[in-house]
């Protein structure tokens, strides 16, 4: 995928969720957001995965432990979704170490829960 077709699908996904926030506003669980988007980005065609297991090995390459990211979209986007009062260094944290994890190179880190719609897109 060419990264003009990356930052088209990151266009897609943001204007999906500024409908969903529009629609539904804040104020629900994470996991109400996190299926609307599934729905709505499957709903135009695209591929979506949701809660992907990613394993977490250590320096050796032993296993030890693994993340479950909310949605991978077209195997190019990695998004991870949010419904606090605002991004914290931590949410910021996770989702690169979600994006080194997965060896994709694109992230969205959406945040539903603030009365505006907050995303920020992360290229690792």
């Amino acid at each position: 995928m060419t990264e003009t077709e990356i930052n088209q699908l990151a266009d897609t996904n943001r204007e999906t969720a500024f409908s969903i926030h529009t629609y539904i506003k804040n104020g629900f669980l994470e996991k109400v957001y996190e299926n609307s988007l599934r729905n709505r980005l499957m709903t135009l065609g695209l591929n979506v995965e949701q809660q992907v297991a990613i394993p977490v090995t250590d320096e050796d390459g032993s296993t030890v432990g693994e993340y479950l990211a909310d949605l991978i979209v077209e195997k190019h986007i990695l998004i991870e979704l949010k419904a606090v009062k605002s991004i914290s260094n931590e949410h910021t944290a996770q989702i690169l170490s979600y994006l080194k994890a997965t060896g994709i190179a694109h992230g969205l880190l959406t945040n539903f829960g603030a009365e505006k719609l907050q995303i920020r897109k992360f290229i690792y």
